[in-house]
């Protein structure tokens, strides 16, 4: 095998589609808290989306909140959910305590340890009558951050003013 001529040097963005972008906002600006920094909307790509950040600086990651301009044309831009998509959490009890209070649903199985040795939890892909907010067909894995990338965080949050 011939050395790899790049490096994956972390997350640049999330495309997350849906039939009503307006139900991925409730989930990611209204209870997640990111910021729309813009719109984008195209005719040859059938997309209405929501453009938001989440971090800052090179940290910094897009996620991209998709509907179809018309559910019928192609590109079908909210069919094939993404699998999961795991996001640092500085304080992942508190996290879900807040989060639950707010109507969203968790998959079963509480705060536990995952395969990397973070513990997580995982936001179920589907509300329901109980709580009504889902990942909108998205697993999302919430996993509690060492010290370590809670610090670089912080520094970098401190940094960017």
């Amino acid at each position: 095998m011939t050395q790899r001529p790049f490096k994956v040097l972390g997350i640049q963005q999330i495309a997350i589609g849906g039939l009503d972008k307006s139900r991925l906002r409730t989930l990611w600006v209204d209870l997640f808290g990111l910021e729309v920094t813009g719109t984008f909307k195209s005719a040859s790509e059938n997309v209405d989306e929501d453009i938001c950040a989440l971090g800052a600086g090179p940290f910094k990651v897009e996620v991209d909140l998709m509907q179809p301009l018309d559910p019928d044309k192609k590109p079908a831009v909210h069919q094939t959910p993404l699998n999961h998509v795991g996001l640092w959490i500085d304080d992942l009890p508190r996290a879900v305590e807040w989060l639950s209070g707010q109507g969203l649903r968790f998959a079963p199985g509480g705060i536990r340890r995952g395969a990397a040795g973070f513990d997580i939890c995982f936001v179920h892909p589907k509300g329901n009558e109980q709580s009504p907010v889902g990942g909108e067909g998205v697993l999302i894995e919430l996993v509690q951050a060492p010290p370590e990338v809670v610090e670089a965080f912080s520094k970098l949050a401190v940094a960017a003013g």
